[in-house]
């Protein structure tokens, strides 16, 4: 009852009491629906461009046709998404086919967009939001095959710069290197999107493998290769003196520091490219093309 009313009471007395009420009757659970079917995204949707630049931390944006291409052509399935200018449609018309069948997104944006998209204005008109191909492990017991085949194996112990990783990709690719090892060294550089960009399609054409060990992957390398370090110390010799007995290991250091002592001590002989003296060195991705296209000729 109110408070501050004296007619409360009298009013209470007109209510008629209404009847008690059972329980509502129980319903029985509503029916269950199947999902809802899913349908293979629209070429023209997909995630907006801005949400590229909240993709996981796993995956890289591969830029440029031949690039992308090289990606398509090795392992399809790393492709997660694909952003592309109208202009590069045709071209790319057999990535966008298999990406649909495979119900992952690709979407036409304009040139501001795919600039935010690819973090830079040299796109080449098409970028993968991918993951990036996967580093394997050295193993000992595959040294024997890979010297069969006479081609020269790159080392890179502490190359901290990415764009110099994807320029040496890029030339050892060309060149017909075919596998890079990456040392465990804490500066040693890791495919990105500044690599992946730089090497235009490299990464994708070599196999990459990572050495926790590298003196003792140097010393399993030694038994059916000729290590050779390049430095600038005073006992290196010019390339051209490097015995062609066997195919070679090319050991490569940190743009600043070079290579260190344990490396060194591993290697079977130091090697320099000769010059004019004007400028002292190399850019290391330089050195990796000049030495690679030596011994990658025929001995």
């Amino acid at each position: 009852m109110r408070k501050g009313g004296g007619h409360g009471g009298k009013r209470g007395d007109a209510r008629r009491e209404r009847p008690a009420q059972g329980p509502r009757p129980a319903h029985g659970p509503r029916p269950v629906h199947g999902p809802r079917p899913v349908h293979g995204p629209r070429p023209v949707h997909g995630p907006r461009p801005e949400q590229a630049h909240r993709h996981a931390s796993d995956l890289v944006r591969v830029a440029g046709l031949h690039a992308v291409q090289a990606l398509f052509a090795r392992d399809p399935g790393r492709i997660e998404r694909l952003f592309l200018l109208p202009a590069q449609r045709d071209a790319a018309q057999p990535i966008l086919a298999a990406l649909s069948r495979a119900r992952r997104p690709w979407r036409e944006v304009g040139e501001e967009e795919l600039a935010r998209v690819a973090g830079s204005a040299m796109h080449g008109g098409i970028v993968a939001v991918a993951r990036p191909r996967p580093v394997g492990r050295f193993d000992p017991a595959a040294v024997a095959a890979w010297a069969a085949r006479g081609r020269p194996v790159l080392v890179l112990d502490g190359v901290s710069n990415p764009h110099n990783l994807g320029a040496i990709a890029r030339s050892a690719a060309f060149l017909g290197v075919e596998r890079v090892i990456l040392s465990a060294h804490p500066a040693q550089a890791m495919p990105s999107d500044a690599a992946y960009r730089v090497a235009e399609g490299g990464l994708d054409l070599l196999e990459l493998l990572r050495a926790d060990d590298l003196p003792a992957a140097l010393a399993a390398l030694g038994r059916h290769f000729r290590v050779v370090a390049t430095a600038l110390s005073r006992d290196a010799r010019p390339l051209a003196e490097v015995p062609r007995d066997r195919p070679v290991a090319l050991v490569l250091g940190n743009e600043e520091r070079g290579l260190g002592r344990a490396t060194l001590e591993a290697c079977a002989m130091v090697a320099r490219i000769p010059g004019s003296g004007l400028v002292q060195s190399l850019n290391v991705a330089a050195t990796a093309a000049i030495a690679i296209h030596h011994f990658a000729q025929p001995r």
